[in-house]
């Protein structure tokens, strides 16, 4: 379970003070499909970068399944984080110069498994999410559709207990925001644990939580009846 306890973050600029998430607290279940909601500004990327250990809160406290996170060193988070954490961003942050292939190769490339082993793991998330026979095209030979759904390939190969995906749609068209948002939702059924930010009231529809937040606080929940 991933679990917030009185969780802020405050951000300082010379004199200017500014709170982005105000004493959050938040349990999130294995498996759970979570979509956090709000306008710009108020806090989701905040809470979504410290669910991801990029960030970490001023005061309180954050357990990633049951492991404390607070008071642990840079080096000691990002080896957490490549245990049980993969993202996805609006932008696909795909490697020009690489293939599809060698693009989700790349988080596998720091972990000591045999090459045969790198190559299935490629080769099953790209078949996963459709596109194994793109996988020698370059970035720029496919549609953003294509090329979203190659980010997302890159963060499963990595087979995460924890998938954040920072408004995934936000540079699909509506077909191809909906093909996205049905394969989150295979992957969750798969086992994984999806958290997504979006402003998309149709696409939070698919998660079987939605939090709300206003002004740095969690202003309501719903779940999926």
């Amino acid at each position: 379970m991933l679990s917030l306890r009185n969780v802020s973050r405050t951000y300082r600029a010379a004199e200017v003070q500014t709170a982005a998430l105000r004493d959050i607290s938040l349990d999130i279940h294995p498996g759970e499909f979570v979509a956090v909601t709000g306008p710009s500004g108020c806090g989701k990327s905040t809470l979504l970068n410290i669910l991801g250990m990029l960030d970490v809160p001023s005061t309180g406290e954050y357990e990633f399944f049951g492991e404390a996170v607070h008071g642990r060193s840079e080096d000691n988070l990002a080896l957490l984080r490549r245990r049980g954490i993969a993202f996805i961003f609006q932008s696909f942050n795909l490697l020009p110069t690489l293939t599809v292939a060698d693009n989700c190769a790349v988080p596998l490339e720091y972990r000591k498994l045999p090459s045969a082993e790198k190559r299935r793991r490629v080769s099953d998330a790209l078949d996963c999410v459709g596109i194994g026979h793109r996988a020698s095209h370059l970035p720029r030979q496919l549609s953003g559709g294509q090329q979203q759904r190659a980010a997302i390939a890159r963060a499963l190969v990595t087979e995460p207990r924890v998938l954040l995906a920072d408004e995934p749609t936000g540079n699909l068209d509506s077909e191809n925001g909906t093909a996205v948002m049905n394969l989150l939702a295979s992957v969750c059924s798969a086992g994984c644990t999806v958290i997504m930010v979006t402003h998309s009231l149709e696409h939070a529809a698919y998660a079987t939580r939605t939090v709300r937040m206003l002004d740095g606080r969690i202003s309501s929940e719903a779940r999926d009846a």
